[in-house]
């Protein structure tokens, strides 16, 4: 796996439930929307602990990579506005629609604008990854002509990379919802 770009690391190793939350949740708090935090932990426990913090509070939980008897842990901030489900984009494609479309071959690009380390922990196999963030400074590496279908965790991030597409003059954009949050299909990690 590629590395992985984190914002912040936390060392709770040699520490016990519930001390690698409560310092998560501590070191969570100062971070901004958006932003990627690596939790050190060898308390085996922290595993299913941060998957129900993370679910509980409406972060999220990225994945966990083993690293000798360290687990490291990956969670990301989440930002208000990715917490609604209603997305604004007037194209949309369901996930279920977009499996059918990858499994009829149709030539279409899948546009990933979640963060890299969202991205490493699983994407949709040959999606294009260019986060939110990024997408303008980058819109040189996509074609105005192709069909576009946009992804992101639940359809909030993608909605507004949608509506910048379409503000550049990109004509065949959709917005795939719910995302990866629901996402049945195939996966690769990176």
């Amino acid at each position: 796996m590629a590395d992985i770009s984190v914002n912040v690391t936390l060392d709770c190793k040699g520490l016990s439930c519930p001390m690698p939350i409560v310092r998560t949740k501590k070191a969570m708090d100062q971070l901004e929307a958006g932003q990627v935090i690596e939790v050190l932990a060898t308390d085996r426990g922290s595993l299913a602990d941060m998957q129900g913090w993370a679910k509980n509070t409406g972060h999220q939980y990225l994945g966990t990579l083993e690293d000798g008897d360290v687990l490291k842990h990956y969670l990301r901030k989440s930002r208000p506005e990715e917490l609604k489900e209603a997305a604004n984009y007037p194209h949309t494609a369901t996930n279920e629609e977009l499996q059918s479309k990858l499994a009829a071959s149709e030539d279409l690009v899948i546009l990933d604008v979640r963060e890299p380390a969202e991205y490493a922990f699983g994407h949709i196999p040959g999606a294009v990854s260019i986060p939110l963030g990024d997408l303008e400074a980058r819109l040189s590496e996509l074609d105005p002509e192709d069909s576009i279908h946009v992804v992101c965790r639940t359809g909030s991030r993608s909605d507004l990379a949608c509506h910048l597409l379409a503000e550049r003059g990109f004509q065949h954009v959709s917005n795939v919802v719910p995302g990866m949050s629901a996402w049945t299909g195939p996966i690769e990690n990176q």
